[in-house]
């Protein structure tokens, strides 16, 4: 994973460096971090169970982390299952979390 391939991607590495003051390395470590997240793990099956409140914590959290390293197409769709579990929508999220965990392994797996 590089800054140019975070770029690339759709990240917004301008404000993920600003947030680690200009350093590459610190960055990319964090964003490492941010992806081995367990809660990422953990949401899919509290989603599969109908764990809604639970689930809502869980990316919240989420959201948290991964707003902060500016990763905006992950954090777009943190933000939109995030929404609708606040709003108590009657949804089918597989999909959604599908989407998460696919985008999630594309930064992963970024060269």
């Amino acid at each position: 994973m590089t800054i140019d391939s975070l770029r690339n991607f759709g990240a917004n590495v301008d404000e993920g460096l600003e947030r680690c003051m200009g350093m590459e390395d610190f960055y990319l470590e964090m964003i490492e971090l941010g992806l081995s997240d367990e809660r990422f793990e953990t949401l899919g099956p509290q989603l599969k169970e109908g764990k809604m409140d639970e689930a809502f914590e869980t990316v919240h959290a989420l959201k948290g982390v991964i707003g902060n390293l500016a990763l905006t197409p992950l954090y777009s769709t943190i933000c939109d299952i995030t929404e609708h579990l606040r709003a108590k929508d009657d949804i089918d999220y597989i999909p959604l979390y599908e989407k998460l965990i696919e985008q999630k392994n594309t930064i992963t797996n970024l060269n």
